[in-house]
């Protein structure tokens, strides 16, 4: 089997959102064709609560998803259409603007770190224009896959060894895990060829690729087509989220 090589390994950089949310963000707002269907990454992991606490207020989006998994704090959310929650360690709020929707995202804690991603996914052109809705995703409610030599697998979306994730009903049929690799084990995952694919490591570090290439935290790895993805850890293990999907053009 074919192993993806390393196309690019980018350093997540620095940004401010929303009303004064300093965060860092792999991709997002340029040239797509690299992640597609994947339209923007941030990483707003921040110990400091006056550089998150400003939250994102009332803001629109359309035509896309917005996929927001928080490890470590909570976030208020409210939109146009009548949903509101709050979602907290380990849970995920998966939003599908469709032909439009104002929302916001407000932390509720005020202290501490506050940890948490969040991936757009495109949508197609004939799903531009579908009805809005939203998802809170709970933590008890996604599965950890246990695999050979201590990996584990939390799966939001897509299946492995079996399991599903809890979002079911995709309009693009992406994959999106969070992945642990204890130091020195070897991770693959075959995907779909023709299928694109990208990995943001968030926690120590590894090799990717046949190039072996050393990848640590706050990167994200761009992986070419092929049939698999593999990943060393390093000597402090290494933990990303691997997200995959076909392209949309």
């Amino acid at each position: 089997m074919s192993i993806r090589p390393v196309r690019q390994i980018i350093e997540a950089e620095p940004k401010m959102e929303g009303a004064g949310v300093h965060l860092h963000r792999a991709f997002g707002f340029g040239r797509t064709d690299d992640f597609d269907p994947f339209l923007l990454f941030d990483d707003f992991r921040n110990d400091d609560p006056e550089k998150y606490r400003a939250g994102f207020p009332w803001h629109p989006h359309r035509g896309i998803e917005t996929v927001t998994y928080v490890l470590e704090g909570a976030v208020e959310h409210g939109d146009s259409i009548g949903n509101e929650g709050v979602i907290g360690s380990g849970d995920v709020q998966w939003m599908t603007a469709g032909g439009g929707i104002i929302h916001q995202e407000m932390p509720q804690r005020y202290e501490g770190t506050m940890r948490g991603f969040q991936l757009w996914v495109n949508l197609p052109r004939a799903e531009k224009m579908m009805e809005p809705r939203y998802r809170d995703v709970l933590a008890a409610t996604i599965p950890t896959v246990k695999l050979d030599d201590g990996i584990t697998v939390k799966v939001i979306a897509g299946e492995v060894e079996g399991t599903r994730g809890p979002v079911e009903d995709l309009v693009v049929p992406v994959e999106y895990i969070d992945v642990t690799v204890p130091p020195g084990v070897l991770f693959e995952r075959t995907i779909p060829l023709g299928h694109k694919v990208v990995a943001y490591v968030f926690e120590g570090g590894g090799q990717f690729g046949p190039e072996e290439l050393r990848v640590g935290t706050e990167h994200l790895v761009v992986l070419g087509d092929g049939g698999a993805v593999e990943v060393t850890a390093s000597g402090e293990g290494i933990r990303f989220l691997l997200a995959s999907g076909p392209p949309l053009d």
